[in-house]
């Protein structure tokens, strides 16, 4: 069955709020990742997330860039692990880290070291909670997909579900729709294919989002879609739900920030304009 992201949808799907509520009743999410080079990426997703509505976020990521990720905002926690790229020297302390919280999301700005990649192997057969799996950590897990779990979200581009998966998807959604419901089938989670139009599948269940433009090929923007999806997954909707609802929020909040930059529009464009989304469709 192949429907179509709505408005409708994101109510539905979005958890309410009530006056009893405490920090923590809407979610804590872990974001796993920078190195020595990309230390902007987990600030914009952990960001994001608690754009998104997440009460706490924590970003675990090496000390080199720990410090300087704690510096985009006050709102954000660190964890400094040791090294200058997550290893398997710091899966204990991950492990412990990631049990403590409702949703994990790893990959932004993690780099592809050999170290890297079995941290992550380890990582990854540890956790039980909903999982994001973005950027590096897609090309990390591709020839151990049987890693992935059902409720897992993984939100790969074109060339990343290539690596991924062996095939090429085509510029036409039907047969985007096909490849990621064979993918989905056979590694039970759920597929968000980003794309001029995203198609996000878990199993035979299919959406398609419409929202989003072409000046959202700047960099950082899918660090901003997976924050969000982390943060909807920690709030505790389905992985269905909480893929496409991202995909749809952050599609929104780059056609606003489209329409103020144009073409010198920036991903902490799209990241500042979510609780606008939020505000005017919930």
């Amino acid at each position: 069955m192949i429907g179509t992201v709505t408005d409708e949808v994101l109510r539905k799907s979005y958890p309410k709020r009530h006056q009893w509520d405490r920090k923590g009743d809407h979610g804590k999410v872990l974001v796993i990742g920078g190195s020595r080079r990309y230390k902007g990426a987990p600030a914009m997703c952990g960001l994001s997330a608690l754009r998104a509505g997440a009460d706490l976020v924590t970003v675990a990521a090496p000390e080199t860039s720990a410090d300087i990720i704690a510096s985009f905002s006050p709102n954000l926690i660190t964890e400094p692990l040791m090294g200058d790229y997550i290893s398997v020297d710091n899966v204990h302390t991950l492990e412990h880290l990631a049990s403590k919280f409702d949703a994990v999301v790893i990959g932004n700005g993690l780099g592809r070291m050999v170290e890297t990649k079995d941290a992550v192997h380890e990582l990854l057969s540890y956790i039980r909670q909903p999982c994001v799996i973005d950027a590096d950590a897609l090309h990390l897990i591709s020839e151990d997909k049987k890693l992935l779990r059902k409720g897992w979200v993984i939100t790969p581009h074109a060339s990343e579900f290539y690596n991924l998966s062996g095939h090429r998807v085509q510029k036409n959604v039907e047969s985007r729709v096909k490849e990621v419901i064979r993918f989905s089938k056979e590694f039970k989670c759920t597929v968000l294919l980003k794309g001029y139009k995203d198609v996000i599948a878990e199993g035979q269940n299919v959406l398609v989002n419409s929202t989003g433009n072409p000046y959202m090929t700047v960099g950082g923007t899918g660090d901003v879609l997976s924050g969000i999806c982390g943060a909807f997954l920690a709030m505790g909707m389905k992985s269905l739900s909480a893929a496409a609802c991202a995909a749809y929020v952050c599609g929104e909040a780059g056609d606003m920030a489209a329409e103020d930059m144009g073409p010198g529009m920036l991903a902490t464009d799209v990241l500042g304009r979510i609780p606008a989304v939020l505000k005017k469709k919930l």
